[in-house]
């Protein structure tokens, strides 16, 4: 972070909330001042501590103190480094509950039923306190401060600020999603949010998706030049990107540690007596699918009644703007249903609903995270939701499983949940049996990937993000001259053109019928995506029973010679099939071992000093792509995004792909594209030579049937015999448009494994 100066927080709400006494008998009421709840409050309260801060925002209250009240307040937040900003009822009612919560919320959401009509009034309020806490932001702010403005209530903060200081460095966050064009445009003040917007430097969002929609909005409603990652507005450019918020995991893990909690947990699970805990954490808010939550929770009890004294099923319900009539009519809804299921399947020992409608303490929170067996996180939409990754932090023993929202943006970062669409109540419900039956190893592979990332990309990464971008401006993503797409789009189409498209394999039993008849035969195979599906987590990737017997079947098969040829590392193959009567090449053939207790042994020279010009550029890509992350092998570096937003993680490759084409020009190694992943490997080492090596042991009456995934396998089906039978895996065409030189295709991994059992028959 570049930047020396403070940071100037604007928020609707201050960290805290002030509150009168009424207990106190002194002639001046007292005022106390107690921590908010809010998800920023919640992720910003563990960076201000490192960096000069001032924050300015509502106090909560809307009877403004006077005289020596009021100053001894103000003093009380001037102390704890916080601006105040007075807020009328009025002005809460029409600002605050009429246009930011009765028509931005919905409408960002998707609500657009419980959009509020007839809003011109509180649309004027809403410009009003938006240009009131604009003025006390420049009143406030030094020359070299940044000042960091959030959410959906103070959109228009920004190019009010602007023209107030036209030199300030302005950040602006979306903590809610933002939606796509055609929804936004329903609003009639559509331009002028997106103006108000535009006035920041930097402008964030919880997702790539979110700015994605921004950005159509800006070109459709306002004209605007799209740039990578920004937008030219009135003389200005404007960095737009995805910066996901997250929690701070090291404290909540010490916390979910501390013997307090522990005894807490312990307290809890007794109380359960054996039976499972599902817990659901939330505001009380029609966004968050706590209706839908429920109702798959009671189709669930309908369909196995041997499971309704055997869960314990907590949901807790933090109020939430009771004053909006939608919420209101919201909440007797719950209540309604909350009702019908202890009706229908309580007992007199046991409710198995237990609604909660109130705040708990941050410990007790952790402790409900730590003792619960399932977590259900599952919003209509959110931008994060910060639940599922305190869970994810909770969970110290590696233990549990969390059940998410596809519709939340912590989906895109925690792809090891079970996702589910919480709309389809069938199936949240199947998926909730899902988890409450999963092998505790599954939990603990989905588990640990998830917490590695929920600790990496913690709250201070995001904060750090963000404001480094909003303090190094000059860097407007320009990759220096190194030209455009059109290169590479070009070798993709000419390969295109002279591929012939594999066929679609019809009679399998043929095939193999005439393989299986040979005198002898030898198969290569590739592992990933070939014999097993890519998985979210390469751990979960491990050979299952059926394969290992399938594979041992085959090898003691007359005349059968079987290959591995794969990227894997030659550890995780030795660790797996090292037993096994078969030939393994590691990292497309580097490393090769041709039978069980044979010497592993690298083939060709190994040069691997263009490691240290490229890993610093996967490395910052890591840094700015939740989700993915870098496997170092001993000639080969691979950047994996299965994880990541998709629409992030596709600009990201973009960019990757040219500055990495760049440095290839100069140094020993070639780029590789597979299959959600970008792989920097050594020149002249590829899956060809291993391919070539095994041909040259085999007698020439051998029959070869070869199957791959990605490019990669391509290298080897290229210099087998043309007599070989070379099946591809998966879609016909690659990223970039060129088919698989592959005489045959199937569809999964599935197949091949029905195609080599045609052998065993």
């Amino acid at each position: 972070m570049s930047t020396a100066g403070r940071i100037l927080i604007v928020s609707n709400r201050l960290p805290v909330s002030a509150r009168v006494d009424e207990r106190s008998k002194r002639a001046l009421p007292s005022i106390v001042l107690e921590p908010s709840s809010g998800g920023l409050a919640s992720a910003l309260r563990s960076v201000t501590g490192t960096r000069e801060t001032l924050w300015l925002g509502w106090t909560g209250l809307t009877e403004v103190p006077e005289g020596e009240s009021l100053q001894r307040l103000e003093s009380q937040l001037a102390e704890a480094r916080l601006a105040p900003l007075h807020l009328t009822q009025r002005e809460v009612t029409e600002y605050y509950d009429g246009f930011s919560n009765g028509v931005l919320w919905p409408l960002f959401h998707y609500l657009i039923d419980k959009l509020a009509l007839d809003t011109s009034e509180q649309w004027k309020s809403y410009v009003a306190v938006n240009r009131r806490f604009a003025e006390a932001a420049a009143a406030h702010a030094r020359e070299d401060d940044v000042i960091w403005i959030h959410d959906y209530q103070l959109s228009l903060v920004p190019a009010m600020l602007r023209s107030l200081s036209p030199r300030a460095r302005v950040g602006f966050f979306l903590h809610i999603p933002f939606p796509s064009e055609e929804v936004f445009r329903i609003l009639p003040w559509r331009d002028e949010i997106l103006r108000g917007m535009l006035g920041a430097d930097v402008v964030g969002f919880h997702t790539a998706r979110d700015a994605n929609h921004f950005l159509a909005a800006c070109a459709q409603m306002l004209g605007t030049e799209l740039l990578p990652d920004s937008v030219f507005f009135e003389g200005r450019t404007i960095r737009v990107g995805a910066y996901p918020i997250s929690v701070d995991a090291e404290s909540i893990s010490k916390v979910a540690s501390s013997p307090a909690v522990l005894e807490r947990v312990a307290q809890l699970r007794a109380n359960a007596s054996g039976r499972r805990i599902v817990l659901g954490i939330d505001r009380l808010d029609y966004t968050k699918g706590i209706r839908a939550r429920l109702m798959a929770f009671e189709r669930l009890l309908e369909r196995r009644p041997d499971l309704r004294d055997q869960i314990d099923f907590v949901q807790v319900a933090v109020p939430s703007r009771s004053s909006v009539p939608a919420y209101a009519e919201f909440t007797r809804a719950v209540h309604a249903i909350v009702g019908s299921v202890n009706g229908k399947y309580g007992s007199v020992s046991h409710t198995p609903l237990v609604f909660l409608h109130q705040s708990l303490a941050h410990e007790e929170v952790v402790a409900l995270y730590a003792a619960a067996d399932v977590m259900l996180v599952t919003p209509l939409r959110d931008g994060m939701n910060l639940v599922a990754k305190e869970y994810v932090a909770s969970r110290n023993d590696e233990s549990g499983c969390l059940v998410l929202s596809e519709f939340a943006g912590a989906a895109a970062e925690l792809p090891e949940a079970l996702l589910v669409n919480p709309y389809d109540v069938e199936r949240t419900s199947c998926t909730l049996e899902r988890a409450l039956s999963m092998p505790r190893l599954e939990e603990t592979v989905r588990m640990r990937a998830m917490r590695r990332r929920v600790f990496t990309y913690d709250v201070r990464r995001w904060c750090a993000a963000f404001l480094g971008d909003l303090g190094d401006l000059g860097d407007l993503g320009d990759l220096g001259g190194l030209g455009g797409l059109g290169d590479l789009a070009n070798v993709d189409q000419q390969r295109a053109l002279e591929t012939p498209r594999p066929r679609v394999l019809t009679a399998p039993p043929t095939l193999m019928k005439t393989a299986a008849e040979s005198p002898s035969l030898c198969l290569i195979l590739d592992y990933d995506g070939t014999l097993v599906p890519h998985t979210a987590v390469p751990e979960l990737a491990v050979p299952d029973e059926e394969l290992l017997g399938l594979l041992s079947a085959l090898a003691t098969r007359v005349q059968t010679a079987i290959h591995l040829v794969s990227s894997r590392r030659h550890e995780d193959l030795e660790r797996w099939f090292g037993t096994l009567p078969l030939g393994l090449h590691g990292e497309h053939g580097l490393w090769e071992k041709r039978q069980p207790g044979d010497e592993w042994r690298v083939t060709m020279e190994v040069d691997v000093g263009w490691k240290r010009r490229t890993l610093p550029l996967l490395e910052a890509a890591t840094r700015r792509t939740v989700g993915s992350f870098i496997e170092e092998k001993t000639a080969c570096v691979a950047w994996h995004y299965r994880n990541a937003d998709p629409e992030l993680a596709a600009a990201r490759v973009r960019e990757l792909r040219l500055r990495l084409a760049a440095i290839a020009r100069e140094e020993p190694f070639e780029l590789l594209m597979g299959s959600k992943v970008i792989e920097l490997r050594l020149k002249g080492l590829n899956k060809g030579l291993a391919g070539e090596r095994i041909v040259a042991s085999l007698r020439p009456e051998t029959s070869i049937v070869a199957c791959g995934d990605d490019p990669a396998d391509e290298e080897l089906f290229r210099v087998l015999p043309k007599s070989s039978t070379t099946i591809h895996v998966g879609p016909a065409k690659f990223e970039g448009g060129q088919w698989s030189r592959a005489g045959f295709r199937v569809a999964s991994p599935v197949q091949v494994r029905s195609l080599l059992k045609e052998l065993l028959r």
